[in-house]
């Protein structure tokens, strides 16, 4: 059995108390800066725990054996889920009461889809039959109880799997892991309309959906990575070898790329079609000083970083050169959510200072304590499944 280690249990604790600090900070100062700085954090550690469900049906679906003897790490992740699926649900409905100074999404504001009103939106008006704020709830709740669903079904199926044996177990594991894939696929793309694109209401991508999920397996790859990492360190997960780290750093290295491509299909399209209601996003962050750098750097980081340091075979072996290009990986990706949030909400107004970082830093702490503690009730090496034996030796 996994026990908590007093260092990791302290410093998850202590994170979680800065990130305390700067949300009482944040609204005590400026509640209009803390809102977003609120959503794309919950929007990035979000992301990282529902990948962990995807990660799991993923391994169900195609039947792969490589991943069994790690399979506990992402489970444990999905124990976050729920607490970052409340604060979601918090964010959004606080935006459609406005409380606390909640301003993040335009066309929330009052009248701007009535034609009698100076706000009116002829552009905005159009889409209310979807952008209204009782859908906006409902989309959302239907989103997170769905992903909370599908989490803890594979969870249990799992740990039922371990203690009866036998097949039955695993193949209700498939099955639910066929379901969740279907509709993950269509509410992470209607999530990533709802709370990030909706944002620049007037601004619309096709693939932005695809773009939003290429993110969150980039983030969450790399974060079962660093936990596998972790666990090995400290003397479990005896049955990972260097092929399945190999693995685990192909995965990263490859949505590293598909980030990036899709990343540059998305602005190569728009700016070069040059159309005034799609380029306007792009201007927002490539004519403001305070957003330009950043726009630039968290690309960068995120494609050229993996593309230099993880190519090699010997790399994706070499485990401190994992854990340097995780840690920028996350940094750039959570750089490229503070882009996706802020120009949109606070227009040239938009910083990273404490508040925005110390709530990231609260965020991992808490993100880290829930998955440890998570990884403390079941036995960490998997029992019963078809696989295991071909996971134990796998040799790439």
């Amino acid at each position: 059995m996994f026990t908590i280690d007093k260092k990791a249990k302290n410093l998850s604790m202590a994170l979680m108390a800065i990130g305390l600090v700067a949300l009482i900070f944040g609204f005590v100062s400026n509640p209009h800066d803390t809102w977003p700085a609120l959503l794309f954090n919950t929007y990035f550690y979000l992301g990282i725990s529902v990948f962990a469900v995807f990660f799991v049906a993923m391994q169900y679906v195609s039947e792969a054996g490589w991943s069994i003897v790690l399979k506990r790490v992402p489970e444990a992740i999905m124990g976050a889920l729920p607490v970052f699926s409340f604060i979601m649900l918090f964010i959004i409905v606080a935006a459609t009461s406005h409380f606390g100074g909640n301003h993040i999404y335009h066309w929330l504001q009052e009248g701007i889809m009535d034609p009698a009103s100076d706000h009116y939106d002829k552009i905005l008006a159009g889409k209310e039959p979807y952008l209204n704020a009782t859908f906006f709830i409902a989309r959302t709740s239907i989103y997170l109880i769905i992903w909370n669903y599908f989490a803890e079904k594979l969870r249990k199926l799992s740990i039922l799997e371990d203690k009866q044996g036998g097949t039955g177990s695993h193949f209700k594991s498939v099955s639910t892991s066929a379901w969740f894939m279907v509709f993950f696929a269509v509410t992470s793309a209607m999530a990533s309309w709802d709370w990030i694109m909706s944002i620049d209401a007037h601004w619309f991508s096709t693939i932005f959906g695809w773009y939003v999920f290429a993110e969150w397996a980039a983030i969450g790859f790399t974060t079962i990575l660093l936990f596998t990492l972790y666990l090995q360190r400290q003397g479990y997960l005896k049955d990972v070898n260097e092929s399945h780290i190999h693995d685990l750093g192909k995965w990263v290295f490859a949505f590293s790329l598909v980030w990036t491509y899709i990343w540059f299909s998305q602005f190569m399209l728009i700016w070069y079609s040059n159309i005034p209601e799609e380029v306007t996003y792009y201007t927002a962050r490539l004519e403001v000083e305070n957003y330009k750098f950043l726009f630039w750097f968290s690309m960068l980081i995120n494609f050229i970083l993996p593309i230099i340091l993880l190519m090699s075979r010997d790399a994706k072996r070499n485990n401190g050169r994992l854990i340097f290009v995780s840690i920028f990986i996350l940094i750039g990706h959570w750089l490229n959510s503070y882009l996706l949030v802020t120009p949109g909400t606070l227009n040239t107004h938009g910083h990273i200072g404490f508040t925005e970082v110390g709530i990231g830093l609260g965020f991992a702490g808490l993100l880290i304590y829930l998955t440890l503690y998570t990884l403390a009730k079941e036995p960490l090496e998997a029992k019963n499944h078809p696989m295991l034996d071909e996971s134990k030796h796998l040799h790439t």
